[in-house]
């Protein structure tokens, strides 16, 4: 299993944070974060309509009709890649690290309650991106309950 995320707190509003560490050059690792082929394996609702630039918009369909965009407000290849999704803050960055680089994901959101399926649902996504970084076939573990359990008994 891969590393857990930390909840913290950031002016009043909370924020999960993952870590994880690739034997990869933030070069190759960022191309699988902005490029909108492996964009839309790894994250949710990804339509793959993405104007990579500051400014720029992300396209998003949850399939059950609601679509929305993300505005991309900070963009530093290979180092960061960050956008407003509605109301929460996501932050991609890459640090170049002994023998490859670490990856730092951040949430900013308001919704405490959605913690744990946030947590969860996050830490299912990394993994995921993770295998495509490493060239593996992606799969979608059957653990969002064990994670459920596991960020409950740490957040809550």
């Amino acid at each position: 299993m891969s590393d857990y995320g930390r909840l913290l707190e950031k002016d009043g509003r909370s924020v999960l944070v993952f870590e994880r560490k690739y034997p990869f050059s933030p070069k190759e690792v960022f191309r699988y974060i902005t490029d909108p082929h492996y964009f839309t394996q790894w994250y949710p609702f990804a339509t793959g309509d993405m104007d990579i630039r500051v400014g720029g918009k992300i396209k998003f369909d949850d399939g059950e009709g609601s679509v929305y965009e993300a505005v991309i407000t900070e963009l530093n290849p290979p180092y960061s890649f960050c956008f407003k999704e509605v109301d929460d803050l996501l932050e991609i960055r890459i640090h170049e690290a002994e023998h490859g680089c670490t990856l730092t994901f951040s949430h900013t959101f308001d919704d405490r309650a959605m913690v744990i399926y946030t947590a969860a649902g996050w830490h299912r996504c990394l993994d995921v991106l993770g295998q495509l970084i490493h060239g593996r076939t992606t799969e979608w573990e059957d653990n969002a309950l064990e994670l459920r359990e596991y960020y409950k008994n740490k957040f809550v």
